[in-house]
């Protein structure tokens, strides 16, 4: 019967790499499902917030602060979440973390006030707070060296899915709410925008539950469980996606880790090993220093007024819409791409060709606005004439206008009259700013531009401390409405446009392919396990202090030096990320996370990681 040995041998070995090939499948879909719950949280306010602002009957800074409340849930939980998941667990913090997004969803749309909204919003920016430290946490922890880059970067291109359905839905509604107003019932289109908006927030109830269902579904972090001293538990964790030899080798790694800490905490003091040491802090460092430049290259207020963008670079406003959609394609696609390359090419590759690609593309974006911008002009004397004793404005910018705003400004105002311009105006009260929207005097269809003190506010000292941490809104409630800038541009051509376009086009290719996947894994694999869980808190924080300085000096920059000060700007800070992932970051590909400690150690060259 010997000879039936090898042939059961070779079935059960392949069964078992079968079992193990479609645990890691397993772990990837329930890491996606949490990039794609991120990307919801972020997205899915915007196709609904029309529609609840229709019916809701709340005022401005009521649907302000729903608006904010997922921020202000996600920077709450972010700060703890490392500690969380150091307490209760990899696996537990991201059954919560579900869990809490599934309730937010009935909250929200069940909801017939005020309270609950504003309370199921919370409960989404928390959720998503956690999601966004815990999930990476655990698949960098989980996954094997080989398949790590993979299932951080299907976190991020589900989350940039999660966005896009997030618009899909709200364009497919848009559509709905067209057909009805069409029948000419004012009651029913009511009835239908209330629907709908409560509509669109069901509609991401499934990916909750499902990811909810998978978290309970997958094994604790093996890094987590051998730190509380559960070996056997560990052990068998790491079996269930690695093979026995795999498996033995990373136990052996994170033994030989915990036996050279224990020594060297014996043989000082009696306290515990220095968090100054270079193991620590250099990759710490490190992942800030790719964090905070991940925002300095503009991602988010490129993304946020990509509209206006396009507009003002001579698109027309259906243009500049499909100029968009074209841009979150984009995104998603080429986030497929840094997928199936980060575990090939490798991280520090793909940062460093990404943030090459960025700093091209946005100097030649700066380029092409410099080209118009040089030329236009700032009626703000004209336009602050405008406001009336209540401190509000009202103005239809057409051609009539502004020939009139023109005139007033002399020379330089002369050279533009009889040729299409556009109007943003930028306005405060006190500390607070904000921005019209773009208009055109070529565009028959525009509405008027309507400006209040009430517009420009905050609407509480929450809302206030992420508009601007040191703006005073007691004192700002008193101020004037102050025309800071009121700038007419001459439109550029449609060609201009779709140039500007395509340059943008290429940023976020460039950004997707590299920074957007690579980010999440800088943050989860550079940092020590000792310090990884809060380690990661604290670089999301400054991540996210970073995008909240740029989102409050954006405008402000733009009203006073132009949309190319802005790029010329971003490309400034990129190239500080370039230096950082061409010469200071090391290649962490296919290394466990125990090499990559010993490497920020001194044992860099035992480790086989290379820095140049």
């Amino acid at each position: 019967m010997s000879f039936l040995v090898s042939p059961i041998g070779e079935m059960i070995a392949t069964v078992a790499h079968d079992e193990k090939a479609g645990y890691n499948r397993f772990l990837l879909l329930v890491a996606g499902l949490g990039g794609l719950l991120y990307g919801v949280d972020v997205g899915i306010i915007a196709g609904a917030l029309p529609y609840l602002e229709a019916t809701s009957g709340l005022n401005a800074g009521q649907l302000s602060i729903v608006v904010a409340a997922v921020l202000l849930g996600s920077v709450i939980s972010t700060l703890f979440a490392g500690a969380l998941a150091d307490w209760m667990g990899r696996k537990l913090l991201m059954t919560l973390s579900g869990v809490l997004f599934v309730i937010s969803i009935p909250a929200i749309a069940l909801s017939h006030g005020y309270e609950p909204l504003v309370l199921g919003r919370l409960l989404q920016g928390i959720s998503a707070g956690l999601i966004g430290v815990v999930v990476p946490l655990y698949l960098a922890e989980c996954l094997s060296a080989s398949n790590r880059g993979k299932g951080t970067g299907i976190f991020q291109w589900l989350l940039t899915l999660g966005i896009v359905t997030a618009a899909i839905v709200g364009m497919f509604f848009s559509i709905r709410v067209e057909e009805v107003a069409r029948l000419g019932d004012p009651g029913r289109l009511f009835a239908f925008k209330d629907t709908a908006w409560r509509s669109i927030f069901w509609v991401s109830l499934p990916p909750g539950v499902l990811f909810v269902i998978g978290s309970l579904m997958v094994a604790e972090s093996p890094r987590w469980l051998f730190r509380r001293g559960r070996r056997d538990a560990a052990y068998a964790a790491l079996l269930r996606s690695r093979t026995n030899e795999q498996a033995d080798l990373e136990l052996a790694e994170m033994e030989q880790a915990a036996a050279a800490e224990k020594a060297q905490n014996s043989t000082g003091a009696k306290v515990k090993e220095s968090l100054l040491r270079r193991k620590y802090v250099i990759p710490f460092v490190l992942a800030c220093v790719i964090l905070a430049c991940n925002q300095a290259t503009g991602v988010n207020s490129i993304i946020g007024y990509n509209a206006n963008i396009l507009l003002q670079s001579g698109l027309s406003d259906v243009q500049a819409h499909w100029g968009y959609v074209i841009f979150t394609i984009v995104n998603f696609l080429m986030t497929i791409g840094g997928i199936l390359l980060v575990d090939r090419k490798g991280r520090k590759f793909l940062l460093s060709v990404g943030s090459a690609g960025i700093i091209v593309s946005l100097i030649c974006t700066g380029v092409l606005f410099r080209r118009t911008e040089k030329l236009r002009v700032d009626s703000r004397a004209g336009v602050q004439s405008m406001v009336n004793a209540d401190h509000k404005i009202a103005l239809l910018y057409d051609e009539k206008y502004a020939d009139a705003l023109l005139s007033a400004s002399g020379d330089a105002g002369k050279a533009l009259r009889n040729r299409p311009t556009s109007l943003i105006i930028i306005y405060s009260c006190g500390d607070f700013r904000a921005a019209s929207k773009v208009v055109r005097s070529d565009d028959p269809a525009a509405k008027a531009i309507e400006i209040t003190r009430e517009s420009c506010l905050p609407a509480n000292k929450v809302v206030a401390f992420f508009s601007n941490p040191f703006g005073n809104l007691d004192a700002s409630r008193q101020a004037p409405l102050r025309i800071d800038n009121a700038l007419v541009s001459p439109v550029p051509s449609t060609h201009n446009g779709w140039l500007v376009a395509l340059s943008l086009f290429v940023f976020m290719a460039f950004f997707a392919i590299g920074p957007g996947v690579c980010v999440w894994l800088a943050l989860s694999e550079l940092m020590p396990t000792r310090i990884r869980s809060n380690g990661m808190s604290i670089a999301l924080l400054i991540n996210q202090a970073v995008s909240t300085s740029i989102a409050a000096t954006f405008l402000p920059t733009v009203g006073k030096y132009g949309y190319s000060a802005m790029f010329f700007g971003f490309a400034a800070c990129t190239v500080i990320y370039f230096i950082t992932a061409a010469f200071l970051l090391p290649e962490t590909k296919g290394k466990t996370l125990e090499e990559i400690e010993a490497h920020f150690e001194g044992a860099g060259e035992k480790a086989g990681l290379a820095t140049a």
